[in-house]
Formats: C-alpha cells, structure tokens, sequence
C-alpha cells in the first residue's frame, strides 16, 4: 500500500473536453471477440484521450515478444495507429506488470504511476488499477512485491522467450485452479485505504478496475471509488465498457 510518498498528478489540457477510462481487458489471441471488440473501440472512439488502468493483457513476458510477428505485435500496431489520433496513458496491472520503455515508446503510450491523480476540468480524480488496496488478499500482495523488484524482473526477463511464455502459462493454470476452489472469496478494495487515499490526494473519487466488480461505492463525507468492468465480448451479455468522464459526469458506455 502507498504510504508515504506524493501522488504522482497529471493536469489534463484545457482543450480535453472526454476522457475514457478502462481497464481489465485482459487481451489475449485465444479470445479474438474481445480483441475485435477492443480494436473497433480504438478506431472510432471520440474521447481526447484514453487512460488504461491495467491488465490491457491477459499476460506479459516482456517488450521482446512484440518484436516478433504474431498477437503482440499485432497490438503494438494498433496502439501505434491510435496513439497517432490522441494520447494514451497506459498504467500497469497484475497481468502486465512486465510492460516497459520499449513497448510504451513503440506504441505511443505514456506510462502512468499507481496511483496518479487526474486534474481535469478542475475536479481530481484518482486512478489506479486497484491492486494494492485490496489488503486482505495478503498472499497475493506478498507475491506482487516479490515480481515488482528490478532483481527478480531482470532475472525472469534474461529467460529465453519460449521459457517466458511456458512460465506465463503454469502460473495462470495455477491463478485459474485457486479461483475454482471451493469457498475461495476474492478479496476488495479496502473502504479505509481508499478513503485515505483520496484525503492525502485531496480527490473526491477513486477510479479503479481489478476486481471485475463494475460499481460506485460511496465512501462518506463526499468521497467515492467506482469501478471499472472488466471486459469479455463472447460473454453473455457481452462486456466491453469504458468510464466516459467530461466536465459535467461520469457514465459508463457499452463499446458495440
């Protein structure tokens, strides 16, 4: 959890009138509707700026993969071609916490720290992925300190690729067989941590996916957190959502 040190603030131009906020698409080549779905979204969106709260993909094993032909790089030419139309802010998730320089300056993407504050149209919002304020989920935030330092990143990084990727695909089965336990409660956003979050950050609300649990909380004495759906177009219903955040609201929009 963030303790002592400022938030990172990003003061949006006076010419944004929309940003869209997103999260949780966990892109992968195994799930082309949501790819689809995500790439008709990037071509015709009118926002003046988007802002990627994390797990863009379902899995990252390093900038390298994207040097090579295939679904990665795919991406990267789409991120390219959208970022050329208006900015992208691209902050990191459980998923691809392994996405670095190389791939942002490829893409176009200005990375963002967890958590940063938004100025725009004078009200601060604050952004974050989610991950470090669910504090009961103790196990996995003892793992996600372990995977953040530059020693074990630089090691599992100086792995061959092929190496990366099967590495990626045991830890995932693993993620997938806990959700499945019987009994197994996926831990939230602690309301506490939250609400200091946005005191210390002088925010009124707190915007964040990681969870899959689309909602507005409200936190007292004004303050809020909403969170951002999680994205799947072979779903029944589909979900594929993005925050729309102007001057005047916040609403939720259904990419068709």
């Amino acid at each position: 959890m963030v303790t002592e040190q400022a938030f990172a603030e990003l003061v949006a131009p006076a010419a944004w009138h929309t940003v869209d906020l997103l999260s949780d698409l966990h892109l992968q080549a195994s799930e082309p509707a949501t790819f689809d779905a995500w790439r008709g979204y990037l071509q015709t969106t009118p926002a003046d700026a988007l802002f990627i709260l994390g797990d863009l993909f379902e899995v990252w094993v390093g900038d390298d993969a994207a040097a090579l032909p295939g679904f990665e790089a795919q991406c990267a030419d789409l991120l390219r071609a959208a970022s050329l139309r208006r900015p992208i802010f691209f902050m990191h998730g459980n998923r691809d916490f392994l996405v670095g320089p190389d791939f942002a300056e490829r893409c176009g993407l200005t990375l963002l720290e967890d958590p940063t504050v938004l100025v725009l149209h004078g009200k601060r919002w604050l952004l974050s992925h989610g991950d470090l304020l669910c504090l009961a989920d103790t196990d996995y935030l003892q793992f996600r300190a372990q995977v953040r330092t530059p020693a074990w990143q630089q090691a599992f990084l100086a792995r061959p690729l092929d190496e990366r990727r099967a590495l990626a695909r045991s830890m995932r089965t693993q993620s997938e067989q806990r959700k499945s336990t019987p009994g197994m409660v996926w831990a939230d956003v602690d309301a506490d941590a939250a609400r200091d979050w946005l005191e210390r950050a002088n925010a009124h609300t707190l915007v964040h996916g990681h969870t899959h649990r689309p909602a507005e909380h409200a936190l007292g004495d004004g303050l809020r957190r909403i969170v951002l759906s999680d994205w799947d177009a072979a779903a029944h219903p589909p979900r594929a959502q993005v925050l729309c955040v102007s001057a005047s609201e916040a609403r939720r929009v259904d990419v068709r």
